[in-house]
């Protein structure tokens, strides 16, 4: 079946996760839509569900672009000869992060009932839904760490500056001290030389032995100041590599949340299994801490990734003493830093190191940090907490 054989109600899910805007901004061109070499993603994605439309030059080079981006998809799926069988290839392609190519080839695939074509652009706009509202908070999260990362640039900026003055001021003060003390030594000499002046010589040596003390103790002073600013300088480079961690982690987050919407995922996925030693299917992950708003929704993203999933609120009303059986019976243990109490991460610590299990603290009690963290264990396990005047300054 072709894209314009298919319902216009489809052809916007179609073309927003089976193409990439720039495969569809090339397309655009090569069909003769001189202005999509400028236009914006939104502007591509409605010309690009206009095409879909019509059978004409443009709408066969776009579903020729579709058939060659997903021709294994396809070629796996043409096997398939009834309906109940497309819609378990369809569930595991959903459950492996291949989205983008196996929604192409169930919506022209022969076999495929309305029932099926229905459930399957459910779920694919019911995800991008959920990317979407991710894709938002952290965007605000990143213009908000960016910048907080300007202002501390800024400060950091001053500080040297002052640094500086402060280095300049205490050379000056030695250079000082250096000409007191020669002055001093001179009227020493001369005072001995001059017996019969000696009172005046005595009183020109106790005004450079008072300038000269009092010089040394704003000295000392100054040392003290720039010890201070260096200080602060040194906890305000920390908070700056902390902002910079943050911003790293969210943008892995909404990359590898659409690179699982578009079907790419599974080039950036890690195997669950791989960090753990006795590997196998039956993974079973505990979460502690976290919202009981979303627990019920990250249960079910669990069970669609194959997972078994526990979830421990941490202590709030689930008691902490269940927590040792829970570690026990866990091949991998969860918990968001932002919204779980230090006593409980100190047992799940503890629990872990003695019983040789694997835990990964995660950003946040988001649903995207919790999806990162199934498709890619290895990339949110380098997630660390925040040095602790980083977290002085999150406060």
């Amino acid at each position: 079946m072709k894209i314009w054989e298919l319902s216009s109600h489809f052809h916007c899910s179609i073309i927003g996760t089976c193409l990439t805007a720039g495969e569809l901004r090339h397309l655009l061109v090569k069909a003769g839509d001189a202005e999509a070499r400028a236009a914006s993603d939104h502007v591509l994605h409605g010309r690009g569900v206009q095409l879909a439309g019509h059978r004409d030059i443009g709408g066969k080079l776009l579903n020729k672009a579709l058939d060659r981006r997903h021709e294994a998809a396809i070629r796996r799926a043409a096997k398939i000869e009834n309906a109940q069988d497309l819609r378990l290839y369809w569930r595991e392609a959903f459950d492996r992060g291949e989205i983008a190519g196996a929604y192409w080839a169930v919506q022209t695939h022969p076999a495929a009932d309305s029932a099926l074509i229905r459930d399957v652009f459910g779920e694919v706009h019911m995800l991008s839904h959920l990317v979407g509202s991710a894709s938002r908070l952290d965007i605000a999260r990143l213009a908000a760490l960016e910048k907080e990362l300007e202002a501390r640039d800024d400060k950091m900026a001053q500080q040297q500056r002052r640094l500086d003055e402060a280095a300049a001021e205490q050379n000056a003060l030695r250079q000082e001290i250096a000409t007191l003390q020669t002055e001093l030594m001179r009227e020493r000499v001369l005072r001995e030389s001059r017996a019969g002046d000696g009172k005046v010589a005595g009183r020109n040596a106790s005004v450079l032995e008072e300038r000269l003390s009092d010089e040394q103790a704003w000295s000392g002073l100054l040392v003290e100041k720039l010890a201070r600013s260096r200080e602060a300088e040194r906890v305000a480079g920390e908070k700056a590599d902390f902002g910079e961690q943050r911003v790293v982690a969210l943008q892995r987050e909404n990359e590898l949340l659409e690179a699982i919407l578009s079907g790419e995922g599974q080039a950036h996925q890690a195997s669950v299994g791989r960090l753990l030693t006795d590997g196998g299917s039956d993974i079973a992950i505990l979460y502690v801490g976290g919202r009981r708003g979303v627990y019920e929704r990250m249960r079910s993203l669990a069970a669609e990734s194959g997972f078994r999933l526990e979830i421990h609120d941490g202590g709030m009303e689930d008691s902490t003493t269940l927590l040792p059986a829970a570690v026990q019976q866990a091949d991998l243990v969860l918990f968001p830093v932002d919204h779980i109490s230090h006593t409980a991460t100190g047992i799940i610590k503890r629990l872990c190191r003695e019983s040789g299990k694997t835990y990964i603290p995660l950003r946040s009690a988001g649903l995207a940090s919790f999806l990162t963290a199934i498709a890619d264990p290895v990339s949110a396990a380098t997630e660390t907490a925040a040095p602790k005047s980083a977290e002085r300054a999150s406060v």
